[in-house]
């Protein structure tokens, strides 16, 4: 009797030894499984035009006594937009003061060796003459024009004319965006899948790249050297990366 007993535990462990084998087994493979991942990034770019613009003039005069410097200004400012106003610019808008005390009369610069005092202004003033740009397309040309009739028209004071854009919320289309380069993402993991002759799994972790902009006159962001910036000043392209990391099944 005792004998058949230990013959049935004998039995019993081997059964639960081969059991338990086959579960650590399951589990390294399911295991292994989870560990073999892929990282794929999506791209996705749009370009943008600006909704409007507008053609900024700035009038700046200097001087050391400020009650002056301001008849001075406002008497340019007059002028500018009469002239503006015989090339029908008449709908203007002036920007707000803007002021800078140096809080010094004097600069110290080198000349021949030597250290010399130069007298310099202490206050600057500015202000800005705004016009609203009526296509967006030909701003430019718009501003170069006013920069030649102002100088034509003997302005003493120093200008500076500038088109600014504005364009529309990123808002507006960054979750058009982020399913794009999110679908592009899925399309290469797909690719390196089949390459290896495995099947694309479920989602592991995914990061939405910060969204970046390129244009004319500036870009930043991820491997921004490899997009080009669009060539007209009133466009924008906007870009997204999405990393994502996927589980690879066989």
């Amino acid at each position: 009797m005792e004998k058949k007993s230990v013959i049935i535990l004998g039995v019993s462990i081997a059964i639960g030894l081969i059991v338990l084998g086959f579960c650590i087994k399951s589990g390294l493979n399911s295991f292994s499984d989870k560990e073999r991942i892929v990282t794929v990034k999506g791209l996705a770019e749009k370009i943008i035009e600006a909704n409007t613009a507008d053609i900024e003039i700035t009038c700046s005069v200097s001087g050391d006594y400020p009650s002056e410097i301001v008849k001075r200004l406002d008497k340019e400012i007059e002028k500018n937009i009469k002239t503006l106003a015989s090339r029908n610019y008449k709908n203007v808008d002036i920007s707000e003061l803007s002021f800078y005390d140096s809080k010094s009369y004097y600069s110290f610069e080198w000349d021949g060796g030597q250290q010399i005092k130069v007298k310099k202004d202490r206050y600057y003033l500015s202000k800005k003459i705004i016009i609203k740009a009526n296509e967006v397309e030909n701003a430019e040309l718009v501003k170069e024009e006013l920069l030649l009739t102002l100088f034509e028209n003997e302005v003493s004071s120093q200008i500076e004319i500038s088109v600014v854009y504005y364009f529309a919320e990123l808002n507006d289309f960054k979750s058009e965006l982020i399913a794009e380069s999110t679908k592009n993402a899925r399309i290469s993991g797909e690719q390196f899948a089949n390459d290896s002759k495995s099947k694309l799994g479920k989602i592991k972790t995914a990061s939405q790249g910060q969204i970046s902009i390129v244009c004319s006159y500036y870009g930043y962001g991820e491997e921004m050297s490899v997009t080009a910036a669009p060539s007209k000043p009133y466009q924008q392209k906007v870009r997204v990366v999405s990393t994502i990391v996927f589980f690879l099944e066989d």
